[in-house]
């Protein structure tokens, strides 16, 4: 194999892997478009910064936005991969721990780590024609037919600098830092931001502390984890077929029955209705406001010495600041010009394909308003799908090109959600597949099929070598 790579080298020490498609990351988007690449025969390798698959769900990648206290936000039962099940004896919303080995079994089952260069950090990737030229931390320089970016979005921490933190005499840390409760020991501690991870962090210190605090600066409607002893969100799938709505009505009146009137707690009243914004699927935090574990604070005004004032004119003594405010999106081995980048956000159609550069796609780069894999997997299918069209000059490719260039559908399902960075590129699930759906069909590609990837458990895919950069089977 070696060898192989050798003879591909060029004469400007360039290694030629142009019929292949290079995949930067194996977190979840990146293991989902390599076991369609795998279906599909489409020849690939993937790209690793860590030493291990599972991206941001590994604690110990540093960078990782994980801590000990994580579960995910929406249940096993409508999370998983497609036709890849989460165990039956991980409860209703598994620990970071178990979905890490749930995508480690993943990839082992597919056979996908012979594929995949670990340590491997991308300094560059630059187009070359109609190729790809990718640079990595060893200075080696690769040729790819095309790239699929799936590196996450949460590895940029959005810090925001408060009025009067250069003479604050606490400590100020971005969410991205915090792992363990055990640092919230005998601390006066302010959570900044109510989004799932800020009120998760929230709930740490509110059994940890001596105080704790979370500061919020508009209202949110607070989604239990259970409703009528079902997950949400299994709860709220049977109702896809009601108008999006009557759901935000119905609904809406449930909750208010359910978590009751929040402003009672100090949280502002939200300002929008269920669904605009993505939902807050806690119930642990009314818990700890209601016996007064945790203080709802409003929006900070300006830090002073040891205390935080805030904008309703109270001021409390803090020790320590965890700014759960959020990341910045990026692609950083890439320059901007790339991609088109609106409110923070790459503009791609179907949040996939690049409308400027062929052969360029982006895999994760959307937020939804339920679980993400199964999502992934039909949207790295229909990535495989548009690749091999163009490969057999199947009509289809050109008719595909054109709905990338000029279609420009609307993906909320009639819901307006909140002007904001966070949802310009906001999808409604059931929106979003109807209109992929109804996309593929036109094009004759098929959809995923149960038990179509199971001949992929039965050979080892070192057998079919595709070239020179494989990486070490596990």
């Amino acid at each position: 194999m070696e060898q192989n790579r050798k003879e591909g080298i060029g004469k400007k020490g360039i290694i030629d892997e142009s019929d292949t498609f290079c995949i930067i990351g194996a977190g979840p988007a990146g293991l989902t478009m390599a076991r369609s690449f795998r279906d599909k025969n489409i020849p690939f390798v993937v790209f690793e910064k860590h030493n291990e698959v599972g991206g941001i769900w590994d604690i110990n990648n540093p960078g990782s936005p994980m801590y000990e206290s994580a579960h995910f936000i929406s249940s096993k039962y409508l999370s998983n991969y497609f036709d890849y099940p989460m165990p039956n004896e991980y409860p209703d919303y598994p620990s970071n721990r178990q979905i890490l080995n749930y995508h480690r079994n993943f990839a082992k089952e597919y056979h996908l780590y012979p594929y995949i260069r670990f340590n491997t950090f991308i300094n560059k990737i630059t187009q070359s024609g109609e190729k790809w030229l990718v640079e990595t931390n060893a200075k080696e320089m690769y040729l790819f037919q095309g790239i699929v970016c799936a590196t996450g979005i949460t590895w940029s921490p959005n810090q925001p600098r408060l009025k009067g933190e250069d003479t604050f005499l606490g400590q100020i840390l971005h969410s991205v830092h915090y792992k363990s409760p055990n640092l919230f020991k005998g601390k006066r501690v302010l959570v900044v931001g109510a989004g799932n991870s800020g009120c998760d962090i929230t709930c740490d210190a509110a059994t940890n502390a001596e105080q704790a605090y979370i500061s919020v600066r508009r209202g949110y409607h607070f989604i239990p984890k259970h409703i009528l002893g079902k997950p949400a969100d299994v709860f709220g799938d049977g109702a896809h077929w009601i108008p999006n709505w009557i759901s935000q009505l119905v609904f809406g009146k449930l909750l208010k029955f359910l978590v009751g009137d929040l402003s009672k707690l100090g949280l502002p009243k939200p300002d929008h209705k269920i669904f605009e914004t993505h939902p807050i699927i806690n119930d642990q935090l009314i818990h700890y406001l209601r016996h007064g574990d945790v203080i709802a604070k409003s929006d900070i005004d300006y830090l002073d010495k040891d205390s935080v004032v805030f904008k309703d004119g109270t001021k409390e003594k803090i020790d320590l600041i965890i700014l759960a405010t959020g990341y910045n999106w990026s692609i950083p081995y890439m320059d901007e010009k790339y991609f088109e980048w609106k409110s923070g956000r790459p503009d791609l159609y179907l949040t996939l394909f690049n409308r400027n550069f062929e052969n360029l796609y982006a895999l994760g780069y959307m937020e939804t308003d339920g679980g993400a894999y199964k999502m992934f997997d039909e949207m790295a299918n229909l990535i495989a799908s548009f690749i091999n069209a163009k490969k057999n000059h199947h009509p289809s490719a050109l008719q595909f090109e054109k709905l990338i260039q000029k279609d420009q559908p609307k993906l909320n399902g009639n819901i307006q959600y909140l002007n904001s960075g966070r949802h310009s590129v906001y999808v409604n699930q059931v929106a979003y597949r109807k209109y992929r759906s109804k996309v593929q069909k036109k094009m004759g590609w098929p959809e995923l099929k149960t038990g179509q990837f199971n001949r992929l458990k039965t050979y080892d895919p070192i057998s079919l070598d595709n070239g020179s950069i494989l990486g070490v089977s596990k």
